[in-house]
């Protein structure tokens, strides 16, 4: 007898059934189950990927934080009350999810700045100072030398979204974009007295991390030197971090226990990531749970289609047909189902990491086009357990007969 015709014949003996429906409801319920629980996985990598993977998605302000310590009605007016002594900056360093700590250092002299022509204007000036390694872009010309009256700055970015967007349409002024306020020149008198001298400013960046005026670290420390007050102590009040995770629940605890303070742009992502799990969790328990129910339905249509043949069974055992055989090809039938349904549920979840990838882009944020490694993970899992359990329950059924 061909291995055609066997296979046939088997197939009519062992695979008469009248309950499809059954079948089809089991993979239903597998088919979502799985879905389910790939999509709950996918979404939480997202969400970690967003907050600190390797695409480095600054714009969520997950990665660079800076902090200071709350002004409280009790602590209003008290010299120093908001400074960072040096034993907190140690403890900083090692709190939970901190990577670095860099101090902000500011000008402790007076600087007072003008400008010509139709943007004419004349302001006192505060310029700050951070390590280079936190700005998160670094101009070309970014350096400065005592003895050069050429001083680059960089601007936060959101104060030119404010000159455009509120100050020049209500002073019918020009709106400039980022190329156009690099060309302008500030004329800066810093000092006060006899002690001043005159440098000319230019924007050579913009930053979207830093919401104040920058200029290099080797600026403050010359201006604080020469022109500060005799006795001036010059002290931290704002510290910049780079925490792995400013999402964590224990970092927030940190720094509630501390009263520091930081942008709540920055802190909302622990409440977002608080959301985004109690979401995961309940659809990867609701997940587990259809997969369950399919599973169960599914080993039970295979047991009652086994039990159906069973005068087919034991004439198939008597004729010479081994145990291993007819499970093997029991298995070899309904398998496939299962790795179909899996297969299907995987088609879903990359297309919906390829949907969520293109809908984040257009927010300035970058996910992976393919789904990462847990949710891989959790196919190979889920698909690993699902064979086992419907190719020991064939084996069962049968040696049962």
């Amino acid at each position: 007898m061909s291995n055609d015709l066997q296979k046939n014949m088997l197939k009519k003996l062992l695979l008469r059934t009248s309950h499809k429906s059954r079948l089809w409801a089991a993979l239903a319920a597998l088919f979502i189950g799985t879905t389910l629980l790939l999509l709950s996985v996918m979404i939480w990598w997202n969400f970690s990927e967003l907050l600190y993977g390797k695409s480095q998605n600054d714009t969520l302000g997950s990665t660079f934080m800076i902090i200071g310590k709350k002004v409280t009605e009790q602590n209003m007016g008290v010299a120093n009350a908001t400074v960072f002594s040096q034993n907190e900056i140690d403890s900083l360093k090692l709190a939970p999810q901190v990577q670095d700590v860099g101090l902000i250092s500011s000008n402790h002299f007076p600087i007072y700045a003008t400008l010509g022509g139709r943007l004419a204007f004349a302001t006192d000036m505060v310029l700050e100072a951070v390590p280079d390694k936190f700005l998160d872009k670094m101009p070309a010309e970014w350096a400065w030398e005592p003895g050069s009256r050429n001083l680059p700055i960089i601007v936060s970015s959101q104060f030119l979204d404010i000159y455009n967007y509120v100050f020049a349409p209500s002073q019918g002024l020009p709106q400039l974009s980022q190329a156009s306020v690099k060309n302008i020149a500030l004329t800066m008198k810093v000092g006060s007295g006899e002690n001043t001298e005159v440098f000319i400013a230019r924007v050579v960046g913009f930053s979207d991390r830093i919401g104040s005026v920058l200029a290099p670290q080797s600026f403050i420390d010359y201006g604080n030197k020469k022109f500060s007050k005799p006795g001036d102590k010059q002290s931290t009040s704002q510290i910049m971090l780079k925490a792995k995770d400013p999402s964590d629940v224990q970092f927030g605890k940190y720094l509630d226990k501390h009263d520091y303070t930081t942008n709540s742009q920055n802190m909302r992502w622990s409440k977002i990531r608080a959301i985004v799990e109690v979401v995961t969790s309940a659809t990867g328990i609701l997940a587990l749970l259809l997969m369950g129910i399919g599973t169960l339905v599914f080993i039970l249509f295979i047991e009652l289609t086994i039990a159906r043949a069973q005068h087919s069974l034991t004439l198939l055992l008597q004729i010479g047909y081994g145990p291993r055989y007819l499970s093997r090809f029991m298995i070899g039938r309904f398998l496939p189902m299962v790795l179909g349904t899996v297969i299907a549920a995987m088609i879903v979840t990359i297309l919906g990491q390829a949907a969520a990838s293109v809908l984040v882009q257009k927010q300035s944020l970058i996910l992976p086009l393919v789904p990462g490694w847990p949710v891989w993970a959790a196919l190979a899992v889920s698909t690993g357990i699902l064979v086992m359990l419907v190719s020991r329950s064939i084996s069962g059924a049968i040696k049962k007969q």
